[in-house]
């Protein structure tokens, strides 16, 4: 379904009973942020807020995406995997063999379909237009400062175009912009973007980068925009795809080289040029959940500000999980599964993304196995495709197991898993984002295969003990002080892992830790031991996945033990993973370590006190609250 523009979205949202209008003012400086981050944790992602009291003379609408029923509505479809069965019937078809007439004139109404999805310019002015402003300014919009320790005002939803330069092939992509000034914003577009490489071009050239970015209109275009398309896809025809219309774009006033989508709510115009000093930009409360630290970026100047009369300012916030990126990345998932799988890994069957693996850090995989080493097939492949090559730790299972159900999942897995010889390591490129990595965009990956083995694949000296009691486990872990919490609650579902929260205070702490646990003979059973922070409650599962997921670097931070039995042939093996904080004094580590994200008090506080008046029922406190034991001292560097 085409939306209109976005206030047609939100007249639905509102008919539906997914959104709340917040008639109160509420300030666009942290509190928006503040109110959104406890509403989109609440189960199933709360509303969609409509914040009519801004101070401005745009209402701000944030948490649009934030549950699977707005997504689909964005999208509109009634369920997410309804378009992964689209794409691939259309695969099906498109790929069927035959040479026959019949054949062929079958195919007509889905290419002309496709025709129907390409985007097209149209002449004249667009409703984006209606309202040129005399004078560009951007802090005549609510921006929002989301976080304390930002470095200023961020623009979280903007829909970027840029062109390749020799080609003119257009890109659509999303990239946070920090506002420095009325007519001046940092370009926040990192190496691996093809927005960066038309920029190297231009750079080459030695010519101003022409940009445009939008905000609002068919919600479809920010969705479309996070989409992990190939180069030289067009992200409006995958919008034309979902919607079934074509994307009208009008040509840009100052910049007429670009072209927008004639119905968004807002159009900033302006230029890069590639000759000018980088702007030292951020830092930024990142949807790792932490702060990511300032660094230098272009300059974006803008030239002009157009907008339609009823426009309708759209925002996000991000930091710790869950929040509203996690329903587009869940998005992602689904639908671009099916070309995952008919163009690339032909076994895969479904994949997974837990939000505490903020997408990038963990993905499961489940696949149909044949054949030995097809664990490792299906590893390189999806480390080559396209933005898995972000992808920092994979699961794999197969069809004895329901990936979804990550107890059962986890059974499953450890149950066919030798440590010492079913998980493998490599290297390669890392989200820029990700602060655990040694060297920046550059870090070491992890690929567990827990798929059943077949006889080439069994180390027949291979031997694990039983799995432990809980309790005495817990109970002989308490000979080692540097442990400040243990959970082991894992053994009694029969899942030979346990969390362990340590309090390092010298070097190779952890790598030493893990030896002698694993030496305890109460310990022998017992295939994985994850460690985090002492400021970490290890009994909060989700809380210490996500932690433990973004500090870890997996082939720098893993220590295996072989534990040989009597006859020193056969063996048990125990892998231990450090997910803890890395520092200079202990790790070596020499990058600054950011903090994580919370909300200050004073913004506490004044929601709080806001709270009856926001119409937004029973109080919620903030989730910051749980959070604030993992901050270490002020600012976006975490301190040692």
């Amino acid at each position: 379904m085409a939306w209109k523009n976005l206030k047609h979205f939100t007249e639905a949202l509102e008919k539906a009973g997914e959104l709340v209008r917040i008639k109160e003012y509420v300030n666009p400086r942290l509190e928006m942020a503040e109110i959104t981050d406890r509403v989109s944790k609440q189960k199933g992602g709360g509303k969609a807020l409509l914040f009519e009291n801004t101070g401005y003379d745009f209402p701000v609408l944030m948490n649009a995406y934030g549950s699977e029923r707005r997504m689909c509505m964005a999208l509109g479809v009634r369920a997410l995997d309804d378009i992964a069965s689209e794409i691939e019937e259309l695969f099906k078809k498109l790929s069927q063999p035959g040479e026959g007439i019949l054949s062929k004139l079958k195919l007509l109404p889905k290419l002309a379909s496709f025709a129907s999805w390409m985007p097209k310019v149209v002449s004249g002015r667009g409703a984006c237009q209606q309202v040129v402003m005399e004078k560009p300014d951007l802090t005549r919009l609510p921006v929002l400062t989301c976080w304390p320790y930002d470095g200023g005002p961020f623009i979280t939803l903007p829909v970027i175009h840029t062109k390749d330069p020799h080609t003119g092939v257009r890109n659509v992509g999303m990239y946070r912009m920090q506002v420095f000034g009325p007519a001046l914003t940092g370009m926040h577009w990192h190496k691996h973007k093809v927005s960066a490489k038309h920029y190297q071009e231009y750079k080459k050239l030695g010519r101003k980068m022409p940009v445009a970015v939008i905000l609002g209109g068919d919600p479809v275009y920010a969705y479309s925009a996070t989409a992990p398309l190939p180069e030289n896809v067009d992200e409006y025809m995958l919008a034309g795809f979902l919607r079934k219309k074509r994307v009208e774009l009008v040509r840009c006033i100052t910049q007429p080289e670009l072209e927008v989508p004639a119905d968004a709510d807002f159009v900033i115009e302006g230029y890069v040029d590639p000759d000018e000093e980088l702007i030292l930009e951020g830092p930024f409360g990142d949807h790792t959940g932490y702060y990511s630290l300032p660094d230098w970026y272009p300059r974006f100047h803008v030239t002009a500000i157009t907008h339609r009369k009823d426009a309708i300012y759209p925002a996000t916030i991000v930091g710790v999980p869950p929040q509203e990126d996690a329903w587009l990345g869940k998005a992602t998932e689904r639908i671009f599964l099916a070309p995952m799988k008919m163009t690339m890994v032909p076994e895969i069957v479904d994949m997974d993304m837990p939000v505490e693996g903020v997408f990038h850090n963990l993905v499961i995989a489940k696949i149909k196995k044949d054949f030995a080493g097809q664990g490792q097939k299906v590893m390189n492949a999806m480390w080559g495709a396209g933005q898995m090559m972000f992808n920092k730790m994979l699961v794999l299972a197969d069809e004895g197991v329901t990936i979804q159900d990550y107890e059962a999942l986890a059974r499953y897995v450890f149950r066919q898993l030798n440590p010492a010889q079913d998980i493998y390591f490599s290297t390669g490129p890392m989200d820029v984002l990700d602060h655990s990595c040694s060297k920046l965009g550059f870090g070491g990956k992890m690929c567990i295969d827990g798929t059943r083995k077949s006889e080439e694949e069994i180390d027949d000296v291979y031997h694990p003990a039983r799995i432990p009691d809980a309790e005495e486990v817990k109970k002989a872990l308490e000979q080692f002080p540097e442990i400040k919490g243990a959970n082991t609650s894992l053994l009694s579902k029969e899942i030979p892992c346990i969390i362990v929260a340590i309090e390092k205070n010298k070097k190779g702490h952890v790598a030493a830790l893990h030896r002698a646990i694993s030496r305890l003979e109460i310990c022998r059973g017992i295939k994985m031991i994850l460690y985090v922070e002492h400021t970490v409650d290890v009994q909060d599962l989700s809380a210490t996945l996500w932690r433990f997921s973004n500090n870890l670097d997996p082939k720098r931070d893993h220590i295996i033990e072989k534990l040989f039995y009597e006859d020193g042939f056969r063996y048990s093996a125990c892998i231990g993973l450090d997910g803890t904080r890395k520092t200079r004094a202990f790790d070596g580590f020499e990058r600054d370590w950011p903090n994580v994200i919370v909300a200050d008090d004073a913004t506490i506080k004044a929601v709080d006190e806001k709270w009856p008046r926001l119409g937004l029922g029973p109080f919620i406190p903030s989730p910051s609250l749980r959070f604030k034991q993992h901050v270490y001292g002020k600012g976006a560097v975490a301190e040692v």
